[in-house]
């Protein structure tokens, strides 16, 4: 129960690790409210948590509009009173695009849904977190900051380990803290056979060089459990910090 009485904020939370998240801070006692657009699968998960005993709202909205993350955490106030945790975990896969192949339009969409998604949820969660004097966020990143994916995406996530920092640094001296989680290839609806289909598959093999591929894939739980560490007392003296799990594929 090491998320019990406090309450937390999982964005892109119909699948994949946003889910496996929820769930998993469902178990340690955390009260949730859950955010993505897709409405039956986000309710699917409340579900499954709340039959287990758990306490789960659903929000549904677009984190790239700066007024459904407004309403997201106003909601969130208004059932509990609180919020103690934020996991900006919502985003796209950027489908390896180059530079010489990514339009200004993809640019834009993977920008607003990877990296200004995050600065709009972290400021309005933390209008609540500030005057508590306590919180924690938790962005997830990825291993593609180190430029091992697509232009957008190797800079929306590079971006937001550097928003992190910032943010750590603003607010470790009240007990705020910011840190990330950089997964490794870990099996989602964003990186499946299908959804590859549409990557530029030459660049990505060309990345794909440059990681040991051998070692084994992380899964959704592997990821849960970091992002639970951030988020629990466990981390009481940790800001600022990437946590990149992936079986040491980018070592």
């Amino acid at each position: 129960m090491r998320l019990a009485g406090k309450v937390a904020i999982v964005t892109g939370a119909s699948s994949g690790i946003g889910a496996e998240t929820a769930k998993v801070f469902a178990q340690e006692g955390a009260k949730l409210l859950v955010v993505a657009r897709r409405k039956e699968k986000l309710e699917a998960v409340a579900k499954e948590i709340t039959d287990a005993g758990g306490t789960c709202k659903v929000f549904i909205g677009d984190v790239t509009k700066e007024a459904d993350c407004i309403k997201a955490v106003e909601e969130t106030i208004a059932a509990y009173g609180q919020v103690d945790v934020l996991v900006n975990n919502a985003g796209i896969a950027d489908k390896h695009r180059p530079i010489d192949d990514c339009s200004s339009e993809w640019w834009d969409h993977v920008i607003l849904t990877d990296q200004t998604s995050v600065y709009y949820m972290s400021r309005e969660a933390l209008k609540y977190m500030v005057p508590q004097k306590s919180g924690s966020i938790v962005n997830i990143a990825s291993i593609g900051a180190r430029g091992l994916a697509g232009i957008s995406y190797s800079a929306a996530k590079a971006a937001v380990i550097s928003m992190s920092k910032n943010i750590a640094l603003e607010f470790a001296p009240i007990g705020i803290r910011c840190n990330t989680v950089s997964p490794g290839p870990t099996p989602t609806e964003l990186n499946t056979p299908e959804a590859m289909a549409t990557f530029n598959m030459g660049f990505a093999d060309h990345c794909a060089q440059h990681m040991n591929l051998s070692l084994p894939e992380s899964n959704v739980n592997d990821q849960a459990k970091a992002i639970l560490f951030f988020a629990s007392d466990d981390s009481k003296a940790v800001t600022g910090q990437d946590l990149i799990v992936d079986h040491g594929t980018t070592l």
